[in-house]
């Protein structure tokens, strides 16, 4: 076949280009859902100004320690720099895509020694360099590249996702680390009142002031809270193996401050509903992931359509044939090929309908993960406010219990309280004290959990089209 006449078809059939709708460039689907993501009692924390999610990591937590912990983990992390040698396998991708618009060049040399009858051997060899170019006439390198780079974009979203939840998950276990120190010092101060105590009901027990029930009770008590501040131990430990963990590191000691030492940002701003779209790493996903499938259906599309390819060789020969004195010269030659696929036993529908349920399904992930992010925060929100009440009710509740453990004691030195009530109102003083620490460290975790719900951590600028 002559290229001439199929160079002069190209205009004929890149009129039908726009009818088939293979060049179409993927936009943003409408999500009705965006406008609602905040419920009401969200709407007074909506600044269009910026959100917390904006913030930078080492400006929300000013913990020295906690600092020096992320940065740590940011170098070390496995799973982050897994995340980012997929992001470079995406680039690899993209740039072959990209690539794919040349021509491809091969080398291949190659000879023959042939003897009939014995004969003298004839030995022939050839050096040629082919080209073979396929003209991109109804999209499908186009999609192909457009498809990659969506994919770019995805794996780099989850790249920063993995960062995301790599912050907020040291800032976690860090905070716990801090409960659980001052619970067990809690634990502590109350072993230690207890046996202060119980040696004081043994002497009253010698001089016949209490009986020996008494006694053996407070025994057991303490034996009780011996074993539970031997889990705080354990829970602790296991916090800080976690915390290694994360940082990609063997077992040591964590250096740390103290959970009263922490504070919460002045001001909490969640941001227009709408940002949720360019800050969140795991939404961007979501959509290039709907990117990626679109143009997978424009492929689908194009594989219908004829593909032209043009191709050659050139190089040097000796086997242009006996009857010429010389016979080694150059070989030249050139080709072209129009393909149109006519009946391939189904597959093509198939492939095309399969892609048209993975677009959709696609669709149906990016909104559920929208109305998911809308979720938390508003669950981180709420949980915030929650927590401060709390904080406030068992602060009350322990200056209460204060001042009855100290009239309870008067009353059993004076033997006009049994031990049970003061035994009673200390366990109460205790719990109040654990409960509170542990309010506190609740609120520090909702205000990690609504910096995550908002993207905060991922250093995401926005998403760039594909």
């Amino acid at each position: 076949m002559k290229l001439l006449p199929i160079i002069t078809i190209l205009p004929i059939l890149s009129l039908g280009l726009t009818g088939c709708n293979l060049y179409r460039t993927y936009s943003r689907p409408e999500v009705p859902a965006v406008d609602s993501l905040y419920n009401d009692s969200t709407r007074a924390y909506v600044d269009s100004a910026g959100s917390l999610g904006t913030m930078p990591w080492d400006s929300l937590f000013r913990d020295r320690c906690l600092r020096a912990l992320v940065n740590r983990a940011l170098e070390n992390n496995t799973d982050l720099r897994v995340a980012f040698l997929r992001v470079d396998q995406a680039a690899a991708s993209l740039n072959a895509a990209k690539l794919a618009y040349l021509p491809s060049l091969t080398f291949s040399p190659g000879g023959a020694i042939t003897s009939v009858d014995g004969n003298k051997a004839s030995k022939t060899y050839e050096i040629p360099v082919s080209l073979s170019w396929e003209i991109d006439l109804f999209g499908k390198l186009r999609n192909a590249k457009r498809e990659s780079q969506a994919q770019l974009l995805g794996q780099t979203a989850y790249a920063q996702a993995v960062r995301s939840r790599l912050i907020s998950s040291v800032a976690e276990a860090y905070y716990s680390l801090l409960m659980f120190d001052e619970q067990i010092d809690i634990s502590t101060a109350t072993i230690e009142l207890w046996k202060e105590q119980l040696r004081a009901m043994e002497l009253q027990l010698k001089v016949g002031d209490i009986r020996a029930n008494a006694v053996s009770q407070a025994r057991a008590n303490l034996e009780q809270l011996l074993a539970a501040n031997n889990g705080l131990m354990r829970q602790r430990r296991e916090v800080e193996n976690s915390i290694c963990t994360l940082l990609g590191e063997t077992y040591r000691p964590v250096e740390r401050t103290s959970l009263k030492e922490q504070t919460l940002p002045a001001d909490i701003s969640v941001g227009l509903p709408l940002s949720l779209l360019s800050c969140r790493p795991d939404v961007v996903q979501a959509e290039m992931t709907l990117a990626a499938s679109f143009y997978a259906v424009n492929q689908s599309r194009a594989a219908f359509y004829p593909s032209l390819t043009l191709g050659g060789s050139a190089g040097w020969t000796n086997s242009l044939g006996q009857a010429v004195s010389n016979p080694g010269g150059w070989l030249l030659q050139a080709l072209g090929s129009l393909v149109q696929p006519i009946f391939q036993r189904g597959k093509l529908k198939a492939n095309l309908r399969i892609s048209e349920d993975e677009e959709e399904i696609a669709l149906l992930n990016y909104r559920q993960t929208l109305l998911e992010a809308g979720q938390e925060v508003n669950d981180a929100l709420y949980a915030i406010e929650a927590y401060s009440r709390d904080i406030e009710h068992h602060t009350s509740q322990s200056e209460a219990l204060e001042k009855t453990v100290s009239s309870n004691e008067l009353l059993f030195r004076t033997s006009n309280a049994t031990y049970l009530e003061l035994l009673s109102s200390r366990q109460d003083l205790l719990n109040s004290r654990l409960n509170l620490v542990v309010d506190k460290y609740n609120q520090l975790q909702s205000v990690v959990t609504l910096y995550r719900a908002l993207g905060g951590g991922s250093e995401t600028s926005g998403r760039s089209d594909p």
